[in-house]
This record gives structure tokens, sequence and C-alpha cells, in this order.
């Protein structure tokens, strides 16, 4: 599988392009396809699947088989965040179902027990996260780094330094469920990783809306990942232009990310 450029920095832009994924867990799963068509023609440059296991958050949502389904309707970049214990089993099943990107979370890839995330250190690269590395991009995909709100970002900088991933996410919800309230003060992980990684692809999830937006903005995010928010608006893609605006504005600001 050959894996879909992802976009680049320009002159005058401190970060890369913005692109506004809408999470497909707020879209009506009985009519997914046209959802899915509705949300990219209003602009969505990126779909977003939330996958979970019901062990690693409590919840349990789309697996392998909607995505493989999912894929013969759509083109459209499909960004998979698996919130799952032991997310290596599920890389070549999503990378089969046709997924353009899997990110995992930086805890459950130490391990499957509730604890096992403490052997992590910012100085040292965890050989089970760099073997998931690996193998995600072995099978063809995009890599993907996701961080719980309580997670420090300095544990995320090995695998950056190696070039092992190509996005971060930051969750500003704890992951399980949609709707939750934004936590503004986790932006601030975007913003250590922006000052110190220009060119990487920061992706923020929870609770994004026009009202939050400029919060994760001026952090230095340009992957925005919203649910709710858009397809709960009157017109969805009057919210994603709101969202990707905001992102443009402050990319070309001049202003730190902070």
């Amino acid at each position: 599988m050959t894996r879909v450029s992802l976009p680049k920095r320009v002159d005058g832009h401190d970060r890369p392009p913005a692109i506004i994924a809408p999470s497909i867990l707020s879209s009506d799963f009985a009519r997914l396809a046209d959802e899915c068509k509705r949300m990219v023609d209003m602009g969505a440059d990126w779909l977003h699947v939330d996958v979970m296991d019901g062990h690693f958050v409590p919840n349990l949502t789309l697996g392998a088989p909607i995505v493989a389904s999912l894929r013969k309707h759509t083109a459209a970049f499909l960004d998979c965040h698996l919130m799952t214990t032991s997310p290596e089993l599920w890389v070549k099943d999503f990378a089969k179902a046709g997924a353009d990107m899997v990110t995992f979370h930086l805890e459950a890839a130490a391990g499957p027990g509730p604890d096992d995330w403490h052997s992590l250190r910012p100085d040292e690269a965890h050989p089970a996260v760099v073997d998931m590395c690996h193998g995600v991009r072995a099978a063809g995909l995009h890599v993907g780094l996701a961080l719980r709100p309580a997670t420090p970002v300095e544990l995320a900088m090995p695998y950056i330094e190696q070039g092992l991933v190509d996005m971060v996410l930051v969750m500003t919800v704890e992951p399980g469920f949609g709707g939750q309230s934004f936590m503004p003060d986790k932006a601030a992980k975007a913003a250590v990783l922006r000052k110190k990684f220009p060119d990487l692809l920061i992706q923020v999830d929870g609770g994004l809306a026009p009202s939050t937006i400029d919060r994760a903005a001026a952090a230095g995010a340009n992957v925005i990942v919203a649910g709710s928010a858009i397809f709960g608006a009157p017109d969805p893609g009057v919210v994603i232009r709101q969202l990707r605006n905001s992102v443009t504005a402050a990319a070309t600001s001049g202003k730190a990310p902070h």
C-alpha cells in the first residue's frame, strides 16, 4: 500500500496547512457513507475514525470492517484513532481495510497493563513503541502518536526526534466519548511541540468548536478534529471554514505558539 503524501509547511507559516477532520463518531451511522460524502463536499480534508475497544476506554465503537465498508464509498483520507489496548494487534486489519493513518496511544503501546506506561522515559525510546511505529509504517500507513490529557508531552519526544511519527495527537478531553468539554490547559502541549517541531503535524481532539478553536490554534495545532460541533451544526461547511480560518490566522500571525 502506498502512503498518501501529507501536506508540508510553506513559507510564511509556522506550521503545516490546516487540516479539518470531522469525527464520524458524531455522524448518523445509518447513513454513514452519505454523511462522509457530505463532509467532504463541505470542505473536510480528512475523516476521523474513533476506534474504541471497551477496554482501553469505556466505550465500544467502530472497527476495521466499518472502515473497509466506508472505503468502498469514499476516497477521503481516513485518519483512524485507535483507543485500544495492544494496538499492534489491529494494524494489519486497518491497513487492509483502507485506512491512511493509524494513530495509537503511547500509553497503550508501552504494554497492556494499566501501569505499563510508567516505564516510558522522555530521554529514551521504549522498544515496544518503536516496534509499533515501524509496524504501522511497514503496513503502508502514516504513524500518529496520541497522548491522553494526563500524559506528559515530553514522553513523545524520542519518537518525534527519531522521525518515527508523522503526527502527534494531543487529547483535550479524556478519550472514550464524544461531546465532552474542551480542556484548555491541555492545549499547551501543542505549543511545546510546535516550538520544537515546526514541520510536525499536530492534531488536537476534544471539545473543539468555533468557541474553543482559537486556543488550540494559538498553541500551534494544525489538524483539528471536531465531531458534534460540525455534524450538529445547521451548516457544517460554515463551521469547517471557521476552524480552518482560525488555524490559518494563527499560523501567519507571527506570534509564537503559546
